[in-house]
């Protein structure tokens, strides 16, 4: 049987799980146990990196790093520390604790964005990772391996056993055969419910390829709307956390209160009954926006994805326009790094084309003409002037589709370089 690497279509796909009393507590040991794995990682790096500034040739510091560096394995660090051989407790769980943390330090070398990995903090959230073994004479199929399909409606799991799902995996499941489980997360989530992901891979696509359009858009990202399309399409936006801003406000006060009252009375916020149902009021609260927002975002991407071939985007640093205290609310609120994420990811799953280009003068430059304002003594555009007239070609435009249409030319440039490069060699 082919590994996961060696297949050629890769499908995400989760679900939500409804497990019994003591399967809850199965999988909080092993979420306890992955995070600690990881901590105990990092404080063995540590400590090694301290004892490496020892340039003495002193035999206990010698001894103390080789004990050390043996420990970086799931089996030793399970010998040396007895809890972790708890009969409930996954064995995958613990090795793909130990193989995040070192995809931690490849992605910190790669990128040195992130910093080097950290300890993870106890939270309300908790998951854990396992995989599906394949027996030698194992059919690749959903329902042959340590994690598989029972039925449409249920799964079964290393230690927790079977469990009872609901989502969209039957459309999946029923068309295809060849599919491979490779790594599987259980996870729950701050509203207390439970969520199982798995990876699936096969040699044949997951979805049918789309017919040509011979339609290419250009898209225009900005907060008054959400887009704007180089056709002139105006797709609103919806604002959902502000709708609902409020509500947030006052169970936020609420849960405030009773942990300062729990805090005054030195219970445990743990132990905190009222605290507790208040505290999951609160994430059901963001859970429903950040539900609303995803939704919406699926059906403004699907849309895009399926009506046209090339999808031209502007390459926006979100991270840096949330320093603008002005506007960070309203950036948070569109999604933007959501929503070119989910265009990213169904333009590589339906052989569609998207390109991202540089924003550079895209608002301030003239789609007829090229003029770009604020040259030549013009005045550069400011949020507020949302139509205006080109002082050189005297052509008027609106704001945001004469950007989108700056945005598809940029695009269409660069797909264009490439080509002319090739004949040139």
């Amino acid at each position: 049987m082919k590994k996961m690497s060696d297949l050629e279509y890769y499908y995400g796909l989760k679900m939500r799980i409804y497990p019994s009393t003591n399967q809850k507590k199965i999988i909080k040991i092993n979420g306890n146990i992955a995070r600690t794995v990881y901590n105990k990682m990092v404080t063995i790096d540590q400590e090694l990196y301290k004892l490496k500034q020892v340039k003495l040739p002193i035999d206990i510091v010698k001894e103390r790093i080789k004990e050390l560096k043996s420990r970086k394995n799931a089996r030793n660090l399970s010998n040396h520390y007895q809890y972790m051989q708890d009969k409930n407790i996954d064995s995958l769980a613990k090795a793909n604790a130990i193989q995040n943390y070192q995809k931690a330090w490849k992605m910190f070398r790669k990128v040195h964005s992130s910093g080097t990995p950290k300890f993870h903090k106890k939270s309300y959230r908790l998951s854990y990772q396992t995989n599906a073994q394949y027996g030698k004479d194992a059919k690749m199929d959903v329902y042959s391996a340590s994690v598989k399909f029972l039925d449409k409606n249920h799964i079964s799991l290393p230690k927790l056993g079977r469990l009872r799902v609901s989502g969209s995996h039957r459309r999946i499941i029923d068309n295809k055969d060849d599919i491979r489980i490779g790594t599987v997360t259980i996870s729950k989530d701050t509203a207390d419910r439970y969520f199982v992901s798995m990876q699936l891979g096969s040699d044949t696509p997951f979805v049918k390829k789309l017919a040509k359009t011979n339609s290419q858009v250009g898209v225009d990202l900005n907060t008054e709307n959400f887009l704007t399309d180089s056709f002139g399409k105006v797709v609103a936006n919806p604002r959902y956390y502000r709708t609902i801003r409020g509500k947030i406000a006052k169970a936020q006060k609420v849960l405030s209160r009773r942990q300062r009252r729990a805090k005054k009375e030195k219970r445990s916020l743990r132990d905190s009954k009222n605290y507790q149902k208040q505290r999951v009021l609160v994430a059901k609260l963001h859970d429903r926006v950040r539900n609303q927002r995803n939704n919406f975002l699926n059906h403004v991407t699907t849309a895009l994805i399926n009506n046209h071939d090339l999808v031209v985007v502007e390459n926006l640093r979100s991270k840096n326009m949330l320093k603008n205290h002005a506007l960070a609310m309203s950036i948070s609120d569109v999604g933007w790094r959501s929503f070119l994420q989910k265009l990213d990811y169904k333009a590589n799953l339906y052989n569609r084309t998207v390109i991202s280009v540089n924003p550079k003068n895209t608002t301030q430059t003239c789609y007829a003409c090229g003029f770009i304002m604020g040259t030549n003594g013009t005045d550069k555009l400011n949020l507020k002037d949302r139509e205006w007239t080109c002082p050189n070609c005297h052509v008027y435009h609106v704001r945001d589709i004469n950007a989108a249409k700056n945005i598809l030319a940029k695009g269409l440039d660069k797909l264009e370089k490439p080509k002319n490069l090739a004949k040139a060699k």
